[in-house]
């Protein structure tokens, strides 16, 4: 059996956390495939003996095809082990880093018939030059209101990769009697 990872990104950080989860559990002799949600059709569940999914923050929201995802595929999500993990800039801040500190993490998990057994909250990554100049525009604004690197010369990778590394760990425990 294997761990399944979905991901929804917007500029990559999400798609490299999932493949950096993957690693991670491949070290501890769980495999698993590795899957963007906006890009799956039918998955074939059975193949399966837990489920994570990864979901990136972009002007407050997470992509649309998450929440649509989930209640499209709740029952069978509630019965496997699962896991959620949430990225986005605010959680640059330490005390913004828990499911209970972190806004956005909190309103999708008490809004979400899913019910992760394990949940947890990464820094993104900011990367100015890739933008858009709307995005490149509105993502420094939005860093200058809240003390963050405002120069659009620079890349910032905010993740903590040994959090990353200790939620594997986390998951890698996730059993059916994990479930809550």
């Amino acid at each position: 059996m294997k761990t399944l990872i979905l991901f929804s990104t917007r500029d990559g950080q999400t798609r490299e956390i999932a493949a950096f989860l993957a690693s991670e559990l491949k070290e501890q002799g769980i495999y698993a495939d590795v899957i963007n949600l906006n890009r799956t059709e039918e998955i074939a569940w059975q193949e399966y003996d837990r489920v994570v999914i990864g979901a990136s923050i972009r002007y407050g929201h997470f992509h649309p095809a998450v929440d649509r995802f989930v209640k499209k595929h709740t029952a069978t999500l509630n019965s496997l082990p699962g896991a959620f993990f949430s990225v986005n800039l605010v959680a640059r801040k330490a005390e913004k880093r828990t499911p209970q500190t972190n806004s956005y993490t909190r309103k999708f998990l008490l809004n979400s018939p899913w019910k992760p057994a394990a949940c947890a909250v990464f820094a993104g990554a900011l990367r100015y030059p890739r933008y858009r100049w709307y995005d490149r525009f509105m993502i420094r604004l939005i860093m200058k209101m809240t003390g963050g690197e405002t120069d659009t010369r620079k890349e910032v990778v905010y993740t903590d990769w040994s959090q990353v590394a200790s939620f594997a760990r986390e998951i890698a425990q996730l059993t059916r009697s994990s479930r809550l």
